[in-house]
């Protein structure tokens, strides 16, 4: 929760130039989400709430920082547009699996999971350079380019992964209706047998 409520915040920080304090809060928004993966972990809080909130914290605070980024001509519109359209595109995809009633059960790959911490780590790389001054420019252009190839080799693999769910996707069959049980005959005084209707 703390990581979507600081969403606006660092991005008008970087609106307003102020890289420094945007790039102490972006620490700061990875570091709550480390402690609260930790402590979940450690104590079981796991909520199904969470479960939601979590990687949405993560896309919405990742998407709204390189859009900002690359609106500023910090980051180069390529990367912002790959970025933006993988999300775009396995959400799409997800939803329109449920809307077909094909759900696809949601696994972080390995890949996905390199892509994120790319992403994060260029973020970091580009706010610190622009703050402080600290003679990254090599560095941010290298990840530029890894972070690039790692969101549209994550988007392919994960677009594989959907069209094989749907081509292979069978539904549970429908429970058999429960068959109605006969009366069971009863015998009147004289002996006869009398079916109860």
């Amino acid at each position: 929760l703390a990581r979507i409520i600081l969403v606006p915040l660092i991005v008008w920080l970087i609106m307003s130039h102020e890289m420094a304090t945007a790039f102490v809060l972006f620490l700061l928004a990875g570091l709550s989400d480390a402690v609260d993966g930790y402590l979940a972990k450690r104590f079981g809080w796991q909520t199904e709430l969470g479960a939601y909130l979590d990687p949405i914290a993560d896309k919405a605070l990742l998407v709204s920082i390189y859009v900002t980024l690359g609106f500023a001509n910090h980051l180069p519109v390529w990367l912002v547009i790959a970025v933006v359209s993988r999300d775009i595109l396995i959400i799409g995809a997800f939803i329109l699996s449920w809307i077909l009633s094909r759900p696809v059960n949601v696994h972080p790959l390995l890949v996905s999971k390199a892509n994120t911490v790319a992403q994060l780590v260029l973020a970091s790389l580009v706010l610190a350079e622009l703050g402080l001054g600290l003679g990254l420019e090599p560095f941010v252009a290298i990840c530029i380019w890894v972070t690039g190839a790692l969101t549209i080799l994550s988007a392919i693999v994960y677009f594989w992964v959907w069209l094989k769910h749907m081509a292979s996707y069978e539904p549970q069959p429908a429970p058999l209706p429960a068959r109605k049980s006969q009366p069971e005959p009863i015998k009147n005084e004289a002996g006869s047998r009398v079916r109860t209707s």
